[in-house]
């Protein structure tokens, strides 16, 4: 997997919805447990053999850039993307100029998963598509039956009281063509080459997350981050 694979982590983002904590700290190097949320990470990826790793920095970069010049036990060669300005979930590759493996893995630092990442990759292989999103299942519970109208009329009467959805996981694979169509110094989301992608008829596939995941956005989120810490092996 390593020889082939290009790595970018995200972590340029402000975490508003996390202030006052991002206050004066960058949402990728708050705590959980005892290491900084982007850490697990890069644990994750180094356990996988990956010697390089992108990471895109904007808000209060020297403090991500300083953390791991000082922290680096797995001897990563990192390589920091500085943005001027934001350019969303995905942008700022365009000011990378050393995409040379055949794929780009690109993913959120303020994921905690121990999603398996030799799988996934493999997983994208066998299916011989251009780009990959990883999802996690979120299930609706709906209390009562549904009941469908149509002009004031009962049509139907459903007695289905979940719905199943996929979301985006925040980890995306690609080949390296596929960084092409990223627009030079635009805000530009992961989400918008994706249906750019779609538009121009490449094969997009899906890699269902079984292991733990969770996205750290909210103070909610990060509150259960440090309870399922004490019980999940990441």
């Amino acid at each position: 997997m390593h020889s082939k694979i290009d790595i970018v982590i995200m972590a340029g983002g402000k975490g508003n919805r996390l202030m006052p904590l991002t206050q004066n700290r960058p949402k990728p190097l708050l705590k959980v447990g005892d290491k900084p949320i982007i850490e697990y990470n890069i644990d994750r990826l180094a356990h996988n053999n990956i010697k390089q790793i992108n990471i895109s920095v904007n808000y209060l970069k020297e403090q991500i850039i300083d953390h791991f010049k000082a922290n680096n036990k797995h001897q990563i060669d990192f390589n920091f993307i500085s943005e001027s300005k934001s350019l969303g979930t995905i942008g700022s590759l365009k000011l990378l100029d050393n995409l040379n493996k055949e794929y780009v893995l690109v993913m959120n630092a303020d994921l905690l998963t121990n999603v398996n990442f030799e799988a996934l990759f493999n997983d994208f292989l066998s299916k011989k598509g251009d780009a990959l999103v990883a999802t996690i299942t979120y299930e609706v519970k709906i209390p009562h039956d549904v009941i469908e109208t149509k002009d004031a009329y009962v049509t139907q009467l459903k007695a289905k009281h979940s719905y199943s959805y996929n979301l985006n996981a925040g980890i995306y694979l690609f080949k390296k063509e596929c960084i092409d169509f990223i627009p030079e110094n635009t805000f530009f989301d992961a989400t918008d080459l994706i249906k750019v992608l779609l538009e121009k008829g490449k094969k997009i596939t899906n890699y269902p997350i079984s292991e733990y995941w969770l996205d750290i956005g909210k103070p909610e989120d990060f509150k259960k981050a440090q309870e399922d810490i004490k019980n999940i092996k990441l």
